[in-house]
């Protein structure tokens, strides 16, 4: 009986995710998170759902981002922020940690039974055939677990400028093309910052486009009404929490200074209260 409940609930968490993607005008904000007290933060902070960042996760268990990370380790993560928040849970796959689409439906699996109800995915710089196979193959597994898993996909073109400049957008609209035929719910474009070309993008591939913080980037706001249906931090929130802890640490290390620590700091109450 508790597991029949924990699927439902798993199912409704799901249905929730993909209806945060369907609102004309507006766009799901997720501050990406890398354990469970960033996570549950999040949740407190007001999210509507939580995003892991593969990088975040990454680095910290003390592996580099690009695919190092043991699953097992992953895995363990996803558990713990589960076992903290209520809120659907989209986790970062990268490529899914295989090239071969049947080992990536199965990884895709253990996350689903961990609690995931969404995913990235990403392209990289191998031809669109090969993610297609990997989406085909996900959503039959997910399906097969009874889940109508929120698929994103990341497409590399802006961030690894994988063709020429004035060639961007519409490589990107050709390999959304594809990605949607094999049973994408999303588009992920990291590295788009421009408002027009945003627009051009969203108008045509008939899928809720994702943007990434980047310097400069405009408001959510603006994204939003310019076609962004979603907007995520990627590693920034976790790299300004690491640049703000070399600081303090500098402080006390270098010039014996412990007082920052203390100057607008969460309570020790505060933070404990997180996890009755």
């Amino acid at each position: 009986m508790e597991h029949h409940a924990e699927a439902a609930n798993q199912a409704n968490r799901a249905h929730q995710f993909h209806a945060l993607h369907a609102h004309e005008g507006t766009a799901l904000v997720l501050p990406n998170v890398w354990d469970a007290v960033s996570a549950r933060l999040m949740q407190r902070c007001g999210a509507q759902a939580i995003a892991t960042t593969s990088g975040g996760v990454s680095w910290a268990h003390g592996y580099a981002d690009g695919g190092a990370l043991p699953i097992a380790a992953y895995l363990a993560t996803v558990r713990e922020i589960v076992r903290v928040v209520q809120l659907p849970l989209s986790v970062d796959l990268e490529d899914g940690y295989s090239d071969d689409a049947a080992v990536v439906a199965a990884n895709v699996a253990e996350f689903i039974a961990a609690g995931a109800v969404g995913i990235n995915i990403e392209d990289g710089a191998a031809a669109p055939e090969l993610l297609m196979a990997k989406i085909v193959a996900i959503r039959e597994k997910s399906a097969a677990m009874g889940l109508d898993l929120f698929i994103n996909i990341r497409t590399d073109v802006y961030l690894r400028g994988l063709v020429e400049k004035d060639k961007l957008a519409a490589e990107t609209i050709r390999r959304a093309e594809f990605y949607k035929r094999a049973g994408a719910d999303g588009l992920f474009v990291p590295g788009l910052a421009d408002l027009e070309v945003l627009r051009s993008i969203a108008e045509v591939v008939g899928m809720p486009v994702n943007v990434m913080a980047v310097p400069g980037l405009a408001s959510v706001q603006q994204l939003a009404a310019h076609g962004a249906r979603r907007v995520s931090a990627g590693t920034a929130l976790m790299q300004a929490v690491l640049a703000s802890t070399v600081k303090l640490a500098n402080d006390m290390l270098v010039d014996g200074s412990v007082e920052g620590m203390f100057a607008g700091s969460l309570g020790y109450g505060e933070v404990n209260a997180l996890f009755p």
